[in-house]
Order: structure tokens, then C-alpha cells, then sequence
């Protein structure tokens, strides 16, 4: 890739020594170590550069009439060649090299294209036009092509390739759209955004624009409208070698964010295995892309572009920002160990597209003409040198935990909705059951005690009047046998043996009658077992029902403690997102064991407890507190088990989250053994948990003089110098923030380090975090607001000369409320104190001043803002100046 220059060159259209260039491979998403959403490995991505060659206009039809061009395409060996004079010549070779016949949709492909697919698979990437003014660069990549379809730009077609490849209904893309003029970055979109700051992230070097305006694209009219409207705001001027020759740098950026499908955790329960199903939760995986192109302003020659006034202005800007884009790429393209990127403010843009973590595409327009050798020899060399540079190309993935919030959510209502209305079927059959086998038992008892009542009472009256006619039969027969045996004949008459006949069958019908009888007795009786039988199956399925409900009883519970575990699991991963990455490294939480003796005992039972139910957390605390005694408790913080500390101080830390246990701790030296435990312990749980309490304790007045006399500012700034979790840097920010509000504090609390530590905990990015450092923040411009009005604080803020006034501007507009809320109160806050002025003027919090006094959500910061503008006269006439209503 060595061009010749000078004595390297070959005469007669030879061209120079080389090195042969690899063939374009299309870009593809570096390998993944794992799927925990951590970063991936970096893999080299060198910029290519394509030349693109514009056709004579008719102006250089007829100048250089009798002239070849300076330049000849040799694109099937990807070479061209600069003619000195027509026997001589450069020879250089690019990526791609582009006729002035190679249609849009072919510069389209060979440039772009692999960029766009890089960003869908959630890489950056950044495409780049550079040349002389009037060489086409506007024409490649923002032609919108309404007039001939063939004719649309990289702008337009590339849009179209990632909305035909995303899905709205599960991705997003958005859009910004801004130029760079006169060392000025104004929003395209919205013209009254004249002067976007620059952020540059201190740890990963990402630059962005926060106070850019960022457009959701949903089909690509829209895209094409808000082009058509960007254009309209861009500068543009007349000039010698353009009609319409753009004077600033225009910059379109493109977020595309995307959800990795199949890699999100299970949440059916169709088995009715919620255990499972919480152990399987996993959030989505989310890929976040941003394209960036650039269209650069024309690169000219004062002397052939007649620039003159404003215009000239204007030129010499362009050409000192493109200058400074050039030594970037050559300490670049040298491998120099400083890289001047900050020395304009398109270079700090272009920081990640050069030398950086995106994919690069860079295409070069040139012209034909022999007048403008000079130019076009210089973008050639640009390109060259860009060929050198080595960017390290790095995939965006994170976990998408807001989506899995919300899904939990959803799924534990419907789980809550499911268990009232199973619990509510159950109570109801079981109650119809209930009442069913009372009223069948009912009735059988009333039916069996009818039927025995009337069968005794039935064979009771016949065998009394059995028992009747025997004895009238037999006192009958003994008056019949004395007559006979008086008679001295011994013929026995016949009516006597008749009348014996009869009796005879009397007393067989009496006995056939009696086995009836008895015969109906049996049956009574069988059916009376029947009967207690069927009471006795009643009373057994009674017993199942009664069975089936402590069953379901038993498992309601067991619900209900899946239903709390879920819970937790919700609210610890709205807590711990930002700390996912660390713990995944980690293998792992750490396992709590058990403690030799009873008191140790009892409060790690009590700690058990709370965690298997987290609503009896307060009572179970109140019991162990009456049953164990304060000092006791007190005195296992210094224990030698490091787990028998932990449980001791989760008690102290539940206790001190009630104000009437507050004094109590303190009088039995509880803060003292606390403040002890940050400076003696290794324990990160225990930093955490000490911290919270602290903070607990720091919310009374009284209790805030002893902590900063017992040093507990530099044992707290310690602890958030050492810590990584950000549940332990917002307890111990939560801390200082409360004695940020102590008017009797500013002075010692900012000479032991106070603000500092605040600031140095914001290098945690979770959001609860920035929270409590934006309440102390504001706690503390407070009190100075308070004191400066009273007399006694003069100078300017401690909050400025401690360096805090860059990240309040930054996240003065910050997207949570808890932050955003407090930073905006602090703003107001050091604006009343007029010494403080000049240096929110220079760090670009008039700005943000103003957009509180306007778009405030709560009406008394609003008002506020609105006041200190008015009252500051350094404020009034710098709006003055800057035309600001």
C-alpha cells in the first residue's frame, strides 16, 4: 500500500513498489466468550478506503477542452494513477476504486454496507466522505433521490437496509442529525439548540451528545423528511468552485438497539414448577449499534474559491478542523504515542472512528480536472494514510433488564390472580361437600329412627295379641281337660279333638307368624347396618376433605413463599443490575454458615426467618431485640466468626432503621462499634450493611456532630474508595449526603474529603447511586445558599473548587427523575450566590438554567430558576449577549 513520491516513483506509467492488499471480506460480529452480556473480545478492523472519481462538469468541459485528465481508474486492479505531466505519473492503490460511471447503488454496496451490517449486529460503525469542495461528497451520501430512485444517497439506503432487517415491535431505532460549523455543534433538527457540549465517558473514552435532539424512526418517510428538514437548516454558500458548497460539517447518527431473540429465560409455568421457573429466569439480551456518518465540508483553496468576508471566515474554519483531522491520521498511520484529538471539535467526534472500537469506511471524491492537481493529489494522500490506521472493533451487548422487570411483573399478577381464584374454588366445594354429606346423614339417622319405631311398635301390639290369644286358648283347653277327666266315660268326644285340631294350627300359625316376625327383624337390622355404613363412609370421605384442605392449605403456603422469592428476585434485579457483570465473575453469592453458641444462634435464626418471610422482617427484629438485649448484640460485632458479624450487624442495621431505637444504639456505643467494623473489616457485606446503618443514624441531628468527631467522614470516603458494589456505594453515599445537610458540617465535612468521595462514588453507573450523590450534592449547595445569604460563607462554592460543577451540567437532564430532580435543585442553589456565576457561565450551566426556568416539571424549582436569572446581573448580561430571552 506504499505510494511512490519523488525518487520512488517510476517513470512511463509504471507504477511504484507495493504492498499487495487482502481482498474485502464482509464484516462479521467478532466471537462471544459467553452469554453473560459481558464485553467480547476486541478484533482488529483496519479503515478501508474507497476512491471515487466525479465526471467533468461543463464549466471543465470547456476550460480543459484540450487537456487529459490528471487522473486514470484502473478499478479491475483497484489502482489509479496522478499524472504529473504526460510522462510521468503516481501510481496508489485503495480498497475499492469507484469510474465516474459507478452507479450509487454500487458505491452504496462496496462502502457501506458492510458498515450498516456490522451496526445491526451491534457493532459502531462510521462511513465518511472527504474531498475538495465540489467533488460530490453531499452527492454520495445525502442525494435523497425523490426525483430519480437510482439517484439516492448512503443516507437514504442505508436506513432502508436496518428497517428491513429490525423488528419494531421488539427493536428501536433513532436518529440525530447536527453540524459542526465554525467549532459550533448545532442540532439540525432543532435550530435553537445552537451549542451541544461534548461528553467524553472518563473510563471507556465513548463521546456523546446529550443535548442532541434523538428522533425514533418507525418507516422511512419519516426518515427522509427529517433529512429534507436538516438540510434545509445547513449552511451553504456560492462559490468560485461550488454553487452550493456546504460550510459545515454534517454529522447523522444513527441508534439502532435490538433484542437478541432466544436467549431470554423461560417464564411458563405450565408443569406448576414455580420453583424451577425462578431459578430459569434470565433477562434478554439487547445489542446496541451506532452508525455515524459524516459528510465533511469541502477542503479549498482561498485564492481559486473567491472567498471573501463571512465566507472567508468560514473557509478558514473548515480547512484548521480538517487540518487537525489530518495529524490524527497521520500519528495514527505513525503509530505515534500522542494523537492530537483534541484539537478541534471534529476530531474529538471522530475519536472512535479512527483508532477506536468502530468500523470504518472512509470514501475519497476527486475530480478529473488538471487545474485542481494539487487537491486532488493531497485527498489521495489523505486516503493513503488512512489506510493505516487499525481500529479495534468491539460488540455492544447487555442484558435487558427493564423488559425482564416489567415481564415479572405481568407474570406474578397473573400468578397472584390464579392463586385467589384456585384458593376461592376450593373453599367453595369443599363447603358444598360439607353441607351435602351433613344433610345425607341427616336424613339417614331421621329415616332410620322412623322405620325401627314403627316396626317395634307394629310386632309389639302383634305379639301382645298373640300372647292374649294363647292364654284364652289355654285357659279354654284346661276347663276342656278337668270336664273330661270328671266324665267316668273314656270315649273322647269329637268336638274336643277338633277344637284340639284348631289349636293346633293356631300355634303353628302363631310360629310361622313369630319367624315372620323375626325374619323382618333381620332385615330391620341389616338395614340399620347399611345405615352405619353409610354414616361411617360419610364420616371417611368428611376425613379426606378435611385431609384435601390441609393439603391445599400446605401448598397455598408454599405458594405464597414462591411468590415472595420472586419478589425478592424482582427487586434484587432492579437494585443489582449494573453489578451483574462482577458477579458472574465471582462464581456466585457467599453461603452463611452457623455459629457455635446460643446467642449466635438465635440471631442467625432470626435472620433466617426474615429471609425466608419477608414481611415478618420488623416484628421478628422486636422479638429478638426483647429477648437477646441491646448489648448483647452489640458485643457479637467484634466477634472472631466473620459470619456471626454479619448477622449482628443486619440486626444493628434494622434497628437503627427506627428512630426510637436511634438513641439507644448510640448511648450503648453502637456507632462507635460501627464506625470500628468500616475500619477494621475486609468484608464487603459488611461494609455495606455498617454503611446502611450509619446512614440510618446520620438522619438524626444529634447523632451527625459524633459521627464527623469520631472520623466518620474519611472511615466512609475510605469505604467508597475500596468498594465495587453499588449497594454499598449508595448506603455510603446515602450517609454523607445526609450530613451534607448539617449547616454546622460544610467546612470540616469538605477539609476531610466529603465531596470528593461523593464524586469519586459516580463512577458507579447505577442510577440509585447517582441519586444519593445528587441529594447530597444538593444538600450541600443548600446550606452554602444559606449560609452566603446570612453572611457567613463568602468565596466561591466548595462543590466548584472541588471540581463537582462538570458532572452536575452533565446530568442536569439526566433520564431518572431522582437524579435529575436533585441536580436541577442544586444548580438553583449555587446560582444565588453571585461570585459563583462566571463559573457556571464557562461550564455551561447558564444553559441548563434556562431550560429549568422553562421545561422544570415541578413549578417551584421552575420558579426558582426563573428568579436567580433574573436576579444575577452576571447571568442577565450574559444573555444579553447571547440573545437569550
Amino acid at each position: 500500500m506504499a505510494t511512490s513520491q519523488g525518487g520512488n516513483s517510476h517513470r512511463n506509467g509504471t507504477h511504484s513498489h507495493r504492498t499487495s492488499l487482502k481482498p474485502h471480506v464482509k464484516s462479521k460480529p467478532a466471537q462471544r466468550r459467553n452469554s453473560t452480556g459481558k464485553d467480547h473480545a476486541a478484533v482488529p478492523g483496519r479503515v478501508r478506503v474507497a476512491v471515487r472519481l466525479r465526471p467533468r462538469n461543463a464549466e471543465e468541459s470547456v476550460a480543459d477542452a484540450d487537456f487529459a485528465d490528471c487522473v486514470e481508474l484502473q478499478p479491475e486492479l483497484k489502482r489509479l494513477k496522478l499524472r504529473k505531466n504526460n510522462w510521468d505519473a503516481d501510481t496508489y492503490e485503495f480498497d475499492e476504486v469507484l469510474t465516474e460511471f459507478s452507479s450509487q447503488k454500487r458505491v452504496y454496496e462496496v462502502v457501506a454496507r458492510p458498515v450498516v451490517e456490522s451496526v445491526l449486529d451491534g457493532y459502531n460503525g462510521t462511513i465518511m466522505a472527504y474531498g475538495q469542495t465540489g467533488t460530490g461528497k453531499t452527492y454520495t451520501l445525502g442525494r435523497l433521490g425523490e426525483e430519480d430512485n437510482a439517484a439516492r444517497g448512503i443516507m437514504v439506503r442505508a436506513m432502508e437496509d436496518i428497517l428491513a432487517d429490525i423488528s419494531l415491535e421488539t427493536d428501536s431505532v433513532s436518529v440525530s442529525y447536527l453540524q459542526l460549523y465554525m467549532e459550533t455543534i448545532q442540532d439540525l433538527l432543532d435550530p435553537a439548540n445552537d451549542n451541544i457540549a461534548i461528553v467524553e465517558d472518563p473510563k471507556t473514552g465513548d463521546v456523546s451528545l446529550p443535548g442532541a435532539s434523538l428522533v425514533d424512526i418507525r418507516d422511512q418517510q419519516s426518515f427522509v423528511e427529517l433529512l429534507r428538514l436538516g438540510e434545509a437548516h445547513r449552511f451553504a454558500a456560492n462559490t468560485k468552485l461550488n454553487t452550493e458548497s456546504s460550510r459545515s460539517h454534517a454529522i447523522l447518527m444513527v441508534h439502532v438497539k435490538r433484542s437478541v431473540k432466544g436467549r431470554d429465560g423461560a417464564l411458563s409455568s405450565e408443569n406448576g414448577n414455580h420453583q424451577h421457573m425462578v431459578k430459569s429466569i434470565k433477562p434478554s439480551l439487547v445489542r446496541k449499534g451506532k452508525l455515524v456518518v459524516v459528510d465533511l465540508a469541502g477542503s479549498e483553496r482561498i485564492d481559486k474559491s473567491g472567498s471573501e468576508g463571512h465566507t472567508l471566515e468560514e473557509a478558514k474554519s473548515i480547512n484548521l478542523s480538517l487540518s487537525a483531522l489530518g495529524k490524527c491520521i497521520n500519528a495514527l498511520a505513525e503509530n505515534s504515542a500522542h494523537v492530537p484529538f483534541r484539537d478541534s471539535k471534529l476530531t474529538r467526534l471522530l475519536r472512535d472512528s479512527f483508532g477506536g472500537t468502530a468500523r470504518t469506511s472512509l470514501v475519497i471524491t476527486i475530480g478529473p480536472s488538471p487545474r485542481h492537481r494539487g487537491e486532488t493529489s493531497s485527498t489521495i494522500m489523505f486516503g493513503q494514510r488512512a489506510m493505516k490506521v487499525e481500529n479495534m472493533v468491539k460488540l455492544k451487548e447487555e442484558f435487558d433488564y427493564k423488559s425482564l422487570s416489567r415481564r415479572l411483573d405481568i407474570e406474578l399478577d397473573k400468578l397472584i390472580v390464579e392463586h385467589e381464584r384456585q384458593q376461592k374454588a376450593f373453599e367453595d366445594e369443599v363447603e358444598r361437600l360439607a353441607t351435602e354429606a351433613q344433610q345425607r346423614i341427616s336424613d339417614a339417622e331421621r329415616n332410620y329412627v322412623d322405620l325401627m319405631e314403627k316396626e317395634r311398635s307394629k310386632y309389639q301390639k302383634d305379639y301382645m295379641e298373640s300372647i292374649k290369644k294363647l292364654e284364652e286358648q289355654l285357659v279354654m283347653n284346661q276347663r276342656k281337660n278337668e270336664e273330661l277327666h270328671m266324665k267316668s266315660s273314656g270315649e273322647i268326644p269329637r268336638v274336643s279333638l277338633e277344637e284340639l285340631a284348631d289349636l293346633k294350627k293356631m300355634l303353628q300359625k302363631e310360629t310361622h307368624l313369630r319367624k315372620a316376625a323375626e325374619g323382618e327383624l333381620n332385615n330391620i337390622k341389616s338395614q340399620v347396618a347399611e345405615l352405619k355404613k353409610s354414616e361411617a363412609s360419610g364420616k371417611s370421605e368428611i376425613l379426606k376433605l378435611h385431609n384435601m384442605l390441609e393439603d391445599k392449605e400446605h401448598q397455598t403456603k408454599k405458594l405464597e413463599g414462591e411468590i415472595a422469592i420472586l419478589q425478592s428476585h424482582l427487586l434484587q434485579l432492579r437494585l443489582e443490575a449494573d453489578e451483574t457483570r462482577r458477579h458472574f465473575d465471582r462464581g456466585g453469592f457467599e453461603k452463611e454458615t452457623g455459629g457455635p453458641n446460643s446467642l449466635t444462634a438465635q440471631v442467625k435464626q432470626q435472620q433466617q426467618q426474615q429471609q425466608a418471610s419477608g414481611n415478618g422482617e420488623k416484628p421478628s427484629i422486636a422479638k429478638l431485640f426483647e429477648q437477646v438485649g441491646l448489648q448483647k448484640i452489640l458485643s457479637l460485632l467484634e466477634a472472631e466468626d466473620a459470619d456471626v458479624r454479619i448477622h449482628a450487624v443486619k440486626v444493628v442495621a434494622n434497628l437503627a432503621a427506627e428512630e426510637t431505637n436511634q438513641g439507644k444504639i448510640v448511648e450503648a456505643g453502637g456507632l462507635t462499634s460501627l464506625l470500628n467494623l468500616l475500619k477494621s473489616s475486609q468484608d464487603e457485606t459488611i461494609h455495606r450493611v455498617a454503611a446502611g446503618a450509619i446512614a440510618n443514624l446520620a438522619m438524626n441531628e444529634a447523632n451527625q456532630e459524633l459521627i464527623m468527631v469520631q472520623g466518620g467522614i474519611s472511615l466512609l470516603s475510605m469505604t467508597a474508595a475500596n468498594a465495587e458494589d453499588p449497594q454499598t456505594l449508595r448506603m455510603v453515599a446515602g450517609a454523607i449526603a445526609n450530613l451534607c445537610g448539617n449547616d454546622k458540617l460544610q467546612t470540616k465535612l469538605r477539609s476531610e474529603g466529603g465531596i470528593k468521595a461523593l464524586l469519586g462514588m459516580v463512577r458507579c453507573r447505577h442510577p440509585d447511586v447517582h441519586a444519593q450523590v445528587a441529594r447530597g450534592i444538593a444538600n450541600f449547595a443548600k446550606c452554602e445558599s444559606r449560609a452566603s445569604s446570612q453572611g457567613t460563607k463568602s468565596g466561591r462554592s466548595f462543590l466548584i473548587e472541588d471540581g463537582a460543577l462538570p458532572w452536575i451540567v452533565q446530568n442536569a437532564n439526566n433520564e431518572a427523575s431522582s437524579v435529575r430532580r436533585h441536580i436541577e435543585l442544586a444548580l438553583c442553589h449555587l446560582a444565588q450566590h453571585e461570585i459563583n456565576a462566571r463559573d457556571m457561565i464557562s461550564g455551561g450551566a447558564l444553559w441548563e438554567l434556562v431550560r429549568i426556568s422553562r421545561d422544570c416539571s415541578r413549578e417551584d424549582i421552575k420558579t426558582l430558576a426563573h428568579r436567580t436569572l433574573l436576579s444575577s446581573p452576571t447571568f442577565q448580561a450574559e444573555m444579553r449577549r447571547l440573545r437569550v430571552n
